[in-house]
């Protein structure tokens, strides 16, 4: 059994190494291998694949837009249509689960944008959604700008985005042919950061601090408002200078959490409770230089370092939920997304 996994990447229009949308291998040993490039891209830095067509997509941060791409083999993409704008460094693309939409989320200027798909999985229409407003400024105090970092779909239909800038988590409602409406929010502490989002099978979303090293998590409450539970540190070791988190995966039991940390270049490893409750259990070596994307699946952790041009393999321990390795390692030009291929 082997699994495709959709590479992203900066290029030389962010002073990076890549290409493009680039395509692995990865085996039921761990074993890694580069396909090569799938498509030419500028900066495709996250991507997206639909649930049901063989389209992924991309943003291009240096590009301020998002363009779907058709497979058109094992490890082959080309463009399907044409590119759309988004906002400055739009950074991250999610798709709805049943394919009617995506929505990108721009680091530069705060911006959350839905796109409308149509049967096809062809983007149709293009609707910005209301501004964010930050919670923690009082008289006096200099702005600080809106960074949207993130979205994650929840199984009601609610839609969730992050905004490290303001410390918010944003909670929408999809409205067919309108875009995005305001739902509610949840602070978070200021100088946080929230970056990346996963949901637990309690209900309870785990968030990532890229400032201040720690998970959040949010659970909902009455009439299904979420609420700010618990904030903890994401390692056993504290947050050294320099460091900034980046990616949050949970394991496929929902019995571990997985954070990178880049700077000090480490996977925090955190133990989740039935409840949904954390605790920090270990940091190990990440196994390269700036893992700024990592993915689970299939007992084995896979991780994208930017820094060091390469993806590495670990084994996950069944038990513990601690990696061990590398087990396999390639090379290709600034990874900073792994994301698996619809078969």
């Amino acid at each position: 059994m082997t699994t495709v996994l959709w590479t992203g990447c900066y290029t030389a229009d962010r002073d990076g190494n890549g290409e493009g949308i680039g395509a692995l291998t990865a085996d039921d040993k761990g074993g890694l291998t580069h396909l090569g490039l799938a498509v030419t891209a500028n900066s495709p830095s996250f991507l997206a694949v639909h649930p049901s067509q063989p389209v992924v997509y991309a943003v291009a941060e240096e590009g301020k837009m998002v363009r779907a791409f058709r497979r058109t083999g094992v490890a082959e993409l080309e463009p399907f249509g044409e590119p759309w704008p988004a906002g400055e460094a739009a950074c991250h693309v999610a798709v709805d689960p049943q394919g009617r939409f995506i929505v990108v989320t721009c680091w530069g200027d705060g911006q959350v944008i839905l796109y409308e798909l149509d049967d096809d999985g062809a983007i149709t229409s293009r609707a910005s959604a209301e501004a964010a407003v930050d919670p923690h400024r009082t008289d006096g105090d200099e702005p600080r700008p809106s960074r949207a970092h993130s979205s994650l779909m929840l199984p009601d239909g609610r839609i969730l985005t992050t905004d490290l800038g303001h410390d918010l988590v944003r909670a929408w409602t999809y409205r067919p042919g309108e875009g995005l409406s305001s739902d509610h929010h949840v602070v978070l502490p200021k100088g946080s950061g929230p970056r990346h989002m996963a949901r637990h099978s309690s209900g309870t979303v785990f968030v990532d601090t890229e400032y201040s090293i720690e998970v959040a998590a949010i659970r909902p409450g009455p009439q299904g408002i979420l609420e700010l539970a618990d904030v903890i540190p994401a390692s056993v070791n504290k947050a050294y200078d320099g460091d900034s988190a980046a990616e949050i995966a949970l394991s496929p039991d929902g019995r571990f959490a997985y954070v990178g940390v880049r700077g000090s270049n480490r996977i925090c490893v955190l133990q989740v409770g039935g409840d949904g409750r954390l605790a920090p259990m270990a940091d190990v070596p990440s196994g390269g230089d700036r893992p700024r994307h990592h993915l689970v699946r299939d007992g084995w952790l896979y991780v994208a370092h930017e820094g060091s041009n390469d993806v590495v393999s670990f084994s996950l321990d069944p038990n513990t939920g601690l990696p061990d390795g590398p087990v396999s390692r390639v090379e290709t030009g600034s990874p900073s997304a792994l994301i698996p291929a619809v078969p």
